[in-house]
């Protein structure tokens, strides 16, 4: 995705190349992959979010019910935590749900720059939903466990339980990971960081959260057989502890990186540096002394910056010139907003 529209559009759909200066042309070419990266909710990116937000949400329905089912017939203390955790990432699913449809929500005069910011604050809600009704409720338990041990029974329950949820949110994370792949390899990222780093909080949160669940059904087995093995009650009740504290790290972690975004932050470094290499490749354009772009919502960034035209216009002509530069930016959906200045002549060129 292009700050611009012929940086958007590079090739057409039958391959051939489409209509550009030969030099806004190459600059697209070589930015093209980096910028899609701030692709507007609502572009391609959207609908994969959407489908990876449903595909947990279902996932984690029946996971709930069954772990729930299980915790009741067997005792277990993990499997108590266990069930909590998934009820609560069925919760959050629901305010993910909410964060995508919301952000996607047209701008209008009282918000200029749309409504991309509501997807922090919703998936700021369900990382705090994770803190109390996952974390909270599986370390309370445990803690109970210690003080009032009681046996489990019906192991084999637990285990199948346990297995066929490991299956299931292991189908989740793939979900998770086909949408984050493509998208990382575009930005040069591995995977990993692109999960830590991306402004989509909805694949982040999906991504942590089966995550957590994979690693969270490891403890639980475990704790589960050690439970069997000796017949002390006390590694399930640790088992359930763990889970909290692994949900309790996972929420922080969520919490923080959403209120970073609502507070304000600038584009991935790499985008910036694409973005002033394709602004420089705009016919009229000498340099770029001031460059912003800060992120309003996933995948959708404001632009403000200074650049020094061609020529020697007067000022309403350099004016309209100005003008039809932001409009030529806004017309990309991953722009919800630009605004240029004119450089002074003592100011600095960035390339970077």
């Amino acid at each position: 995705m292009a700050v611009g529209k012929h940086w958007l559009m590079t090739h057409e759909p039958d391959g051939e190349q489409a209509p550009a200066s030969a030099v806004a042309g190459e600059a697209a070419r070589k930015t093209h992959d980096l910028l899609r990266s701030v692709q507007r909710p609502g572009d391609s990116g959207a609908p994969e979010s959407l489908v990876t937000v449903a595909v947990a949400f279902a996932i984690n329905i029946l996971i709930a019910v069954a772990k729930s089912a299980a915790a009741a017939v067997t005792g277990s203390a993990s499997l108590v935590a266990e069930a909590a955790h998934s009820w609560a990432d069925a919760g959050n699913e629901v305010f993910l749900l909410v964060a995508d449809r919301r952000s996607r929500r047209p701008a209008h005069a009282a918000h200029p720059l749309g409504h991309g910011r509501e997807a922090y604050v919703w998936s700021l809600l369900a990382g705090v939903g994770l803190f109390v009704a996952g974390a909270a409720i599986s370390v309370a338990h445990g803690i109970q466990e210690l003080i009032h041990p009681e046996p489990a029974s019906n192991f084999v329950v637990g285990y199948v339980v346990l297995g066929i949820s490991f299956v299931l949110e292991a189908i989740s994370f793939l979900q998770s990971l086909r949408q984050a792949r493509p998208e990382a390899q575009a930005m040069q990222r591995d995977l990993i960081e692109h999960v830590l780093v991306t402004s989509d909080p909805t694949l982040r949160a999906v991504f942590f959260e089966d995550t957590a669940a994979l690693v969270g059904v490891v403890i639980a087995t475990a704790a589960l057989a050690a439970h069997e093995l000796t017949g002390s009650p006390v590694p399930d009740a640790l088992g359930s502890i763990l889970v909290g504290v692994l949900l309790a790290v996972v929420a922080v972690y969520l919490i923080n990186r959403n209120r970073r975004f609502l507070i304000g932050q600038e584009a991935d470094p790499r985008v910036r540096a694409a973005a002033i290499q394709a602004l420089t490749a705009e016919p009229g354009v000498a340099r770029v002394t001031y460059l912003r772009l800060e992120i309003v919502g996933p995948r959708t960034v404001s632009v403000v910056g200074y650049v020094d035209l061609t020529g020697d216009d007067n000022e309403s002509r350099l004016a309209r010139r100005l003008r039809a530069l932001e409009s030529k930016i806004s017309e990309s959906p991953a722009v919800a907003g630009a605004v240029l200045s004119l450089s002074a002549p003592d100011e600095p060129t960035i390339t970077g």
